[in-house]
């Protein structure tokens, strides 16, 4: 191509025109070139599909009590001579408690010792434990004086201790594949319990049946004490599951979806459904994925359809 230049354009003012128009020709390509290399890209970690155990459980509050109880009572009229208990100890079946010094005893002493030698004449009661427990109240003290039967202290029967849980009656279908479950307290010591009873009646404002779990511990456990029972209500040996953080959802919880991995650089949203929620894992019922599947991790949160991403960590 011949440019001719005009008759009255000098030389030089010539060539400067043609090399700004070259400059700015070739500077015009580079934005969108630097737009294609500048794509952002979100880090994120994958993870694949598992197989594992999982249970659908719920968890339910079980309060410590004794289910019996003694009533320590006198059994004769008189004054308290000696009381050998204190509130919070524990007694033996057969220990001695108190003793009570007949009202007549009181009065006349040893008057009729002294007119026959004898007579054996103390006028002086003991009073025993029935059965092995804690002493949980304690009524009355030396001096006191008391009618016969009255009431002097209660025993919380050892043998009777049981945590007791209120079950919703409409769950009560699961208690015979619970039949031993673990309680949890509130420091964190795990005991084994089994279940004793079913009581026979159910509350009627709540409509929840006490159930009766009975329990193994090498120290003594106080009375109302909360425990938290683990109760499984569906248990699969073996279902395909990812990581709780893997799986994605919208604000109702309506819909399930995670990103799938197409290539190294593109994930895409892919619905999903789900099933049990168990130890930081979810079941994937639907679709069935492919231990070669690469499901984003971590990252993921946000991310819109067919989103560009670059894996940090395998």
């Amino acid at each position: 191509m011949i440019i001719k230049r005009p008759y009255h354009l000098p030389l030089h003012i010539l060539f400067t025109c043609l090399l700004t128009a070259t400059i700015y020709s070739c500077g015009g390509s580079k934005p969108a070139e630097e737009d294609a290399a500048t794509t952002p890209q979100t880090p994120i970690t994958v993870t694949t599909i598992g197989n594992s155990a999982m249970a659908d459980t719920i968890e339910l509050n079980a309060t410590s009590t004794f289910l019996q109880k003694n009533y320590v009572k006198a059994n004769a009229i008189g004054y308290i001579q000696k009381v050998n208990v204190q509130p919070g100890h524990y007694v033996e079946k057969g220990q001695l408690m108190f003793t009570i010094k007949t009202k007549e005893a009181q009065s006349i002493g040893n008057t009729i010792n002294v007119l026959d030698t004898t007579f054996k004449f103390s006028g002086i009661n003991s009073i025993r434990a029935s059965r092995s427990g804690f002493v949980t109240q304690l009524l009355h003290q030396v001096g006191d004086y008391v009618q016969d039967g009255d009431q002097l202290a209660i025993i919380s029967d050892r043998e009777s201790f049981a945590f007791v849980l209120q079950l919703p009656y409409e769950l009560r279908g699961v208690i015979a594949s619970n039949q031993n479950l673990m309680l949890t307290l509130p420091d964190g010591e795990k005991l084994n319990g089994h279940i004793a009873s079913l009581m026979p009646s159910v509350d009627s404002l709540s409509q929840t049946q006490g159930i009766v779990i009975k329990i193994n511990s090498n120290h003594p456990i106080p009375e109302n004490l909360v425990a938290k029972a683990h109760i499984i209500k569906t248990a699969k040996s073996s279902a395909p599951s990812l990581p709780k953080s893997a799986v994605l959802s919208n604000e109702t919880q309506n819909e399930f979806w995670v990103m799938k991995l197409i290539n190294d650089t593109t994930a895409v949203k892919t619905s999903v459904k789900t099933g049990i929620e168990s130890g930081g894992r979810v079941e994937i019922t639907s679709p069935q994925f492919t231990p070669g599947d690469r499901i984003a991790v971590t990252g993921n949160y946000g991310l819109a359809d067919t989103a560009k991403i670059k894996i940090v960590k395998q």
